[in-house]
């Protein structure tokens, strides 16, 4: 990595917390001097502007949840043991994976309106976790784990829907309470539908 990539990086690294806390709209050039410590012209080199920055952020955050996601499942030997696994890793918002919280609830909600580039990051990244627990229940009942009429596509949806609402409940309340009951619902339904 050459000194410009190694900066580059450096700013990312940096920034991608703040925009995430913050959120675009609200994190400005100035927070991101501060926290490198560089001078403006040292960040413009690197990025033409905020929403060049902005966008490499949401790409650096969702890098860190999905490694950090493909680590908790790697150790998952059955299907249901990876659903039961995706479930736990986002089971306490209070104290998320990823600083500032989900990246996908936090930088979905402001630019499904105002970003279309940072909204079709987020959408392709819902759409692979999707794949990823449709999957898992197709292979599933491929194994004789889960009953046949257990609906991969559906229940991929709904319990992707379940988490990130309940995640948004429990940083809104400051506890997981509500987290918690969308845990013991996701698994009482996965026990139900599995042979």
């Amino acid at each position: 990595m050459s000194k410009g990539e190694e900066t580059r990086q450096f700013i990312i690294e940096k920034a991608a917390p703040i925009f995430n806390t913050k959120g675009i709209a609200a994190t400005s050039m100035s927070d991101i001097m501060e926290a490198t410590k560089l001078s403006k012209g040292s960040m413009y080199v690197h990025f033409e502007n905020k929403e060049v920055l902005a966008c490499a952020a949401v790409d650096h955050n969702m890098k860190i949840l999905n490694t950090k996601l493909q680590n908790a499942l790697a150790k998952s030997k059955t299907s249901k043991e990876v659903l039961f696994a995706y479930i736990d890793f986002f089971s306490d918002p209070t104290h998320p994976p990823v600083i500032g919280g989900c990246p996908l609830l936090n930088f979905g909600t402001e630019a499904d309106d105002t970003n279309p580039i940072v909204k079709e990051k987020v959408n392709n990244v819902i759409k692979q976790g999707q794949k990823l627990l449709s999957g898992a229940i197709e292979k599933g009942i491929e194994n004789k784990e889960f009953k046949p009429d257990f609906n991969p596509s559906e229940f991929a949806t709904a319990m992707f829907a379940m988490l990130e609402g309940g995640h948004l409940m429990s940083r809104v309340s400051g506890n997981n309470d509500k987290m918690k009951i969308v845990v013991k619902t996701l698994k009482n339904l996965i026990d139900q539908n599995s042979l």
